[in-house]
């Protein structure tokens, strides 16, 4: 076995497992904590990647963009959740699901006509564009920068819902909204802070991912379904478990597109092994879930509460 290339691929695992945790994480934070089916939660994604691209070549620097984008979906969140989303807590999961879809093509019309019909590129500064030799292993200094960016973010997001007083009124509201209430927590305003904090993390996950694929009309809506995937492996609600199955998840990804056409291929020809990978790779994330489902419906590491 090529140990460079497993080192890549692992290290690309990596990266995608914490580009699917900053998405899952406000995900399940919103499922957990106001029992809300958000499948709007891509077009923070897609919108944080847009204008960190815009912004980015206005002014031929990434860090700008970055620095741009992380306010601008903090605010979309705050708007999202001020206009629509709040409107359907009490209501059940049919009506959020088919609200926030009719806002996900209302953003994607909004990003056509905005932006055009062709995607955006983020040109990346020199001291992120090359590559860095680690142990006599040569890697890519952009996705050594997203590993360490997207886990400074996660360790930040468990000190603050574990450590911090704020992050105690999330885990009582998400406990028990009545007696959180009754101690008198404004729960709407911690509703409201929870989903826009979601949003911003799909934002700087949407931001990372710019400069390797782009920013495209209906990026969020295709990756979120992996968030979904994520956060039932994990545990509804549980931040943990979330972190968890996303680098469980992207490494099965990974690994599973980089070798499964080399395993088929010593049974079926190249081109049948070739187009077959990557597919069987998409299967046993799903898989994974449907076994996840069947032995433990409330996920792997679900929070205490539930």
């Amino acid at each position: 076995m090529n140990t460079v290339l497993l080192i890549n691929q692992l290290l690309n695992g990596v990266q995608l497992g914490l580009i699917l945790f900053l998405l899952a994480a406000g995900l399940s934070l919103v499922f957990g904590i106001m029992d809300f089916i958000n499948l709007a939660h891509g077009v923070s994604y897609m919108i944080g990647a847009y204008v960190c691209a815009t912004i980015a070549i206005a002014t031929n620097s990434f860090i700008l963009g970055m620095i741009a984008a992380i306010p601008a979906t903090l605010v979309l969140g705050f708007a999202m959740e001020w206009l629509i989303a709040r409107h359907f807590y009490k209501r059940d999961h049919l009506d959020q699901v088919l609200a926030t879809f009719g806002l996900v093509l209302c953003a994607d019309s909004a990003v056509k006509y905005i932006w055009g019909p062709r995607g955006l590129s983020v040109p990346l500064p020199a001291w992120l564009s090359g590559q860095i030799e680690v142990l006599g292993v040569t890697l890519p200094s952009y996705r050594l920068f997203i590993v360490a960016a997207a886990a400074a973010v996660a360790i930040g997001l468990w000190l603050v819902i574990t450590q911090t007083r704020a992050g105690m009124m999330v885990r009582a509201s998400a406990s028990n909204e009545e007696m959180a209430r009754a101690l008198g927590i404004e729960t709407r305003w911690v509703f409201a802070l929870v989903f826009a904090i979601g949003a911003t993390l799909a934002g700087i996950a949407g931001i990372m991912v710019a400069p390797i694929s782009g920013a495209s009309i209906g990026m969020g809506s295709q990756i979120v379904i992996l968030a979904l995937v994520v956060i039932i492996i994990g545990g509804i609600g549980s931040i943990g478990g979330a972190f968890i199955a996303a680098l469980g998840v992207g490494l099965i990804d990974t690994l599973g597109r980089a070798y499964l056409p080399t395993i088929l291929a010593a049974v079926f020809s190249p081109a049948v092994a070739s187009s077959a990978g990557p597919s069987l790779a998409s299967i046993l994330i799903y898989l994974t879930m449907t076994f996840v489902l069947i032995f433990k419906p409330s996920g792997l590491f679900p929070p205490a509460n539930r």
